[in-house]
């Protein structure tokens, strides 16, 4: 596959006018003087990161509330939870360049996600879905895109190291063999062990330095699956706005017939169309990028939130995706987007929003 022009090989940080130790030493005495931290200890050192990265992002944004520099709260949950941070931190993310090399927030985030802080990390991938989705999205146009770059391999470098290269892989039980669940007909033997059936859920990693073409949905999809294992920790905005890229990633437009079985597309004025619409940001979408994808969706429709607007987003999704697994004839995702969309089903069906673990208060017994 020929490599992509637009960003390549270029270097994997953003560029910028000031050296990076120049930078931090400079950033370091502001914070230092000003919050009177010593990072001596641990705690106090955690808490100097902390206020070293919101002084960085203060001088990016155009308002920071002066609530966020206070000590008594925990600024890492703020930046992460606030809708104005995050109201602000989407628009500058949204700019046409803005996933050039020299994008300041673009540089912040790469920082902060190289620090040690798990609250900065989670900060982090609060935004994943907008930098990827628009990643993705722009890498067709040819555009620098050095900064979104650098923050999607500092993610993949991090899941990496700390999955030593290892796939992922889960064991899946022979059902031949009878269990503590069922019987099975096969009559036990001696010495009859069942055989591990191990599945990857994600192949081995190996290092990447650059985003190549036929690198980028294997690294983009990594970085996704770490978004997945904190999302319980994620704000509904953030899931939201995956939701929203998903539509935009499988580029079909109009609605499915309720019956997925007799799949007719229509447009947006409800009349019949064979061939749906395709729009801008439409991607490939390799299994390396479906199945995390799948998971997530999963979680929204799923999840404990039971956030109205998040079930919405998350079903239209599931329909744009299955739309555009039929378009593609690929039975692997027609399978998973198929049953996505018999969940978003049974989650929108008033019938099924019951409680089933709330015990009835009732005179009967029912034997």
């Amino acid at each position: 596959m020929s490599e992509d022009s637009s960003s390549s090989e270029e270097t994997n940080t953003p560029a910028t006018s000031v050296s990076q130790d120049t930078f931090t030493t400079e950033t370091t005495a502001i914070a230092t003087s000003a919050f009177n931290i010593h990072p001596e200890t641990p705690s106090s050192s955690s808490s100097f990161n902390t206020h070293l990265a919101i002084q960085s992002l203060s001088s990016i944004l155009t308002t920071v509330s002066p609530s966020l520099l206070s000590q008594d709260q925990d600024p890492a949950f703020y930046l992460l939870h606030n809708p104005d941070i995050s109201s602000q931190v989407s628009s500058l993310l949204r700019l046409p360049d803005s996933g050039a090399g020299d994008n300041n927030l673009c540089r912040w985030f790469y920082d902060t996600f190289q620090s040690s802080e798990p609250q900065l990390r989670l900060v982090v991938l609060r935004f994943l879905p907008i930098i990827a989705g628009l990643y993705l999205s722009r890498v067709a146009l040819k555009k620098p895109l050095a900064g979104f770059e650098a923050v999607l391999l500092a993610i993949y470098a991090h899941e990496t190291t700390s999955r030593a290269g290892q796939a992922v892989t889960v064991n899946v039980p022979d059902l031949s063999y009878p269990s503590i669940y069922h019987e099975s007909k096969r009559p036990a033997k001696d010495n009859d062990a069942a055989d591990l059936n191990l599945a990857v859920i994600s192949p081995s990693l190996e290092p990447h330095g650059t985003v190549r073409s036929t690198r980028r949905a294997r690294i983009v999809g990594v970085a996704l699956e770490l978004y997945y294992s904190k999302i319980s920790l994620m704000p509904v905005g953030s899931k939201i706005d995956f939701c929203e890229f998903c539509k935009i990633w499988s580029g079909q437009e109009g609605e499915l017939e309720d019956d997925e079985d007799n799949v007719e597309f229509r447009d947006d004025q409800g009349n019949p169309d064979k061939e749906s619409v395709i729009k801008e940001g439409r991607i490939a979408l390799p299994w390396e990028l479906l199945q995390p994808i799948s998971r997530i969706l999963g979680h929204c429709l799923l999840g404990p939130s039971k956030d109205k607007e998040l079930i919405g987003s998350a079903s239209a999704a599931c329909r744009s995706l299955y739309s555009r697994s039929l378009h593609d004839i690929n039975p692997h995702a027609i399978l998973a987007t198929r049953s996505l969309l018999r969940l978003s089903k049974m989650v929108l069906d008033p019938k099924n929003n019951v409680d089933h673990t709330e015990i009835p208060m009732t005179d009967v017994i029912s034997l």
